[in-house]
């Protein structure tokens, strides 16, 4: 399974989801993902692919993740699953 599948099959169940219901053009807003549910997101997140995500959930616009949608998570997740293996 690829990092873009897992990354969408976390979020479809923090959503309560059919993964196919999500698009890398949705946003958590969209899915009616909360900032509870986006932490939960991040943890799965992070467990799944062994990586720490510097994102604060106190202030996320101040973070270097970006969240405003499912595409530029799975970027995100990619960049650090790539330079873990560096």
């Amino acid at each position: 399974m690829n990092v873009k599948d897992k990354v969408i099959g976390i979020i479809a169940e923090q959503a309560v989801l059919d993964p196919s219901d999500v698009t890398l053009d949705s946003t958590l807003e969209d899915l009616g993902i909360d900032s509870l549910g986006l932490v939960e997101s991040i943890f799965a997140i992070e467990e799944a692919f062994d990586i720490q995500v510097p994102f604060n959930a106190n202030a996320p616009q101040e973070s270097d993740f970006d969240i405003s949608s499912v595409a530029k998570i799975v970027e995100g997740v990619e960049r650090l699953v790539a330079e873990q293996k560096v």
